[in-house]
């Protein structure tokens, strides 16, 4: 979970982008051919939820998350009948690449989401970012010079003792779990016996976790929602892979996890983040377990992210 001391070299960072290059040639037509099923079966799945009226007829009843109202009841079903078509149409984008993954992509500005995959996945290094918004969380903010930079070493380096040392700081795994029950993560349970990287969690409950570190929607103020993401967009190089793979804005937020299974010696290899695309922020948050290496499992989800994001813009979500 922790990368080799210092970065890697510049030749390692040029094989990685030719390589995503060519991944993204590969996936090229089938990603056209994605959008056109998930265009389909958008229109399928709305034209069963509306009685056959055209998409158009429901863009209307969609309203973001947020307080109810009187008028709230309409707006709900056709927001659920719009979800549920963003799931088809992820379904189509990505549920035909080989791996055992899940995927969450979510829009924190309109509320708009959509996940594929249900499964639960260990976390392996990007539980760090739990960690950390735990310990902001149980302290309003305010952490000792020592805790914050173990913190930048947790987040940026992937510093595993780093990671240790403020696990035990929050509590452990009750405290982990008491955070997150404040988060609203109701599908991620802290590991025990000091084992933080085996906390498992869903994809839909790590979007819910970046909508802790970017908007408002949180129990954290705005100071360490800001240094939260200020750690996450200064990864070491050489970890800067993963959901990054879809960003078109060059700014991106994010923190990667690998693991090596000792039972089996498959890769655990899971990316959540922020990124930009088609000038909107989205949330991305991509598990995964059961690759054969470090590189093949890192491959899958660059894939998926890929694919997810074009699939949830192409959408219009």
């Amino acid at each position: 979970m922790t990368a080799a001391p210092g970065t890697r070299t510049s030749a390692r960072r040029q094989e990685r982008r030719t390589r995503r290059t060519r991944r993204t040639r590969r996936i090229g037509r089938a990603v056209v051919v994605a959008v056109l099923l998930s265009a389909l079966a958008s229109w399928l799945v709305l034209s069963r939820s509306t009685g056959g009226e055209p998409a158009s007829a429901t863009a209307s009843a969609t309203v973001p998350t947020g307080g109810a109202t009187a008028e709230g009841t309409e707006g709900a079903a056709g927001t659920e009948g719009t979800e549920g078509a963003a799931d088809a149409a992820l379904a189509a984008a990505v549920g035909a690449l080989d791996g055992h993954f899940a995927v969450t992509v979510a829009d924190p500005v309109s509320g708009a989401s959509a996940t594929w995959g249900d499964d639960s996945f260990v976390t392996a290094s990007i539980v760090k970012v739990d960690i950390l918004a735990a310990l902001l969380l149980q302290n309003d903010g305010v952490l000792t010079g020592s805790q914050r930079s173990a913190a930048a070493l947790m987040i940026e380096q992937s510093d595993n003792a780093a990671a240790s040392t403020l696990f035990d700081a929050v509590g452990g795994a009750a405290g982990l779990d008491a955070a997150n029950a404040a988060f609203g993560l109701t599908a991620t349970v802290a590991g025990t016996d000091g084992f933080w990287g085996l906390t498992e969690t869903t994809a839909a409950d790590q979007a819910r976790l970046l909508r802790v570190v970017f908007t408002e929607d949180s129990p954290l103020g705005s100071a360490s929602r800001a240094y939260l993401a200020k750690l996450m967009g200064l990864v070491a190089d050489g970890q800067d892979w993963g959901v990054s793979a879809a960003d078109q804005g060059g700014a991106v937020e994010l923190k990667n996890g690998w693991l090596s299974r000792d039972s089996t010696g498959l890769w655990v290899v899971n990316s959540i983040g922020r990124v930009e695309y088609g000038g909107r922020s989205l949330l991305v948050s991509v598990l995964s377990d059961g690759s054969a290496s470090e590189e093949a499992g890192i491959a899958l989800v660059e894939s998926v992210a890929s694919a997810a994001v074009r699939s949830f813009a192409a959408d219009g979500r």
